[in-house]
């Protein structure tokens, strides 16, 4: 199986943490050079020195609120640097919490970060996938698309919106080498899953422990993930093996999904 990377060149964004580092670790061991992105300067600098292989590695400073900006500076560094042959689109999700309660502005703002984000980037490296006869489009999403979350209400509406159009864009790319998949990370030993742990304990009056128990419950392997488990399903879905396989989405979870 060919899962050789050497020669490609991969963005991974959110990659200073959880998901998207273990994402851009595990493409630079299989050869790729990464393109780190997010906000944090000092934090890309330090992950980049953690990068393994031969890749020539860099990062790139954006802030995705701000998506006219990140607009200018992914096309100016595709102008200057040349382009990109794997794109693995990584964002923090949305606070927690009833979507009887959300708020209007969380709705717009969610949507601005995944799926506009999503689409800038998208259509910054499309020519030179095509050019190139290679791509590979990844979205971290969450297995909300397949089986709405609980008290992760703006979460379960914006990562549907984020699926449908993964699916709709790996129909229309297809023809020219570039695949389009969805990675769902189940319970992942992350940031953001201690964050939903705390505030689901301070909202219910449970312990932290008592949270954590009750999600294990839902867990078939009794456990959560790694973020490398993820990462490895991203490595899979961006090498060469995987060049027939687009428009699906990839649970893993533990088994925790309950759909097919």
């Amino acid at each position: 199986m060919n899962l050789n990377l050497s020669g490609k060149k991969a963005m991974v964004c959110g990659s200073t943490q959880g998901i998207g580092k273990a994402s851009a670790l595990e493409l630079a061991s299989l050869g790729a050079s990464v393109i780190l992105v997010a906000r944090n300067e000092e934090e890309l600098k330090k992950v980049k020195s953690e990068l393994p292989g031969p890749g020539n590695h860099d990062f790139l400073v954006a802030d995705f609120s701000k998506p006219e900006a990140l607009k200018t500076k992914i096309n100016e560094y595709i102008q200057t640097k040349g382009s990109v042959d794997i794109l693995v689109n990584n964002t923090g999700g949305p606070a927690s919490g009833p979507i009887t309660e959300a708020k209007t502005e969380e709705f717009i703002q969610t949507f601005s970060n995944h799926l506009v984000c999503n689409h800038i980037l998208v259509q910054a490296v499309l020519e030179g996938m095509k050019k190139n006869g290679y791509g590979r489009i990844i979205n971290i999403i969450s297995t909300s698309v397949k089986q709405p979350l609980k008290n992760l209400g703006v979460s379960n509406t914006i990562r549907a919106a984020v699926a449908n159009w993964s699916k709709t864009l790996a129909g229309e790319v297809a023809k020219y080498g570039i695949t389009v998949n969805n990675v769902l990370p189940g319970a992942t030993l992350t940031v953001r899953l201690q964050s939903i742990i705390e505030t689901k304990a301070s909202k219910t009056g449970m312990s932290k422990e008592d949270v954590e128990k009750e999600m294990l419950q839902e867990i078939p392997m009794q456990r959560f993930a790694n973020p490398s488990e993820i990462a490895n399903a991203v490595g899979f879905l961006a090498s060469p093996a995987a060049a027939y396989i687009t428009g699906i989405n990839v649970p893993v979870d533990g088994g925790r999904t309950s759909s097919l």
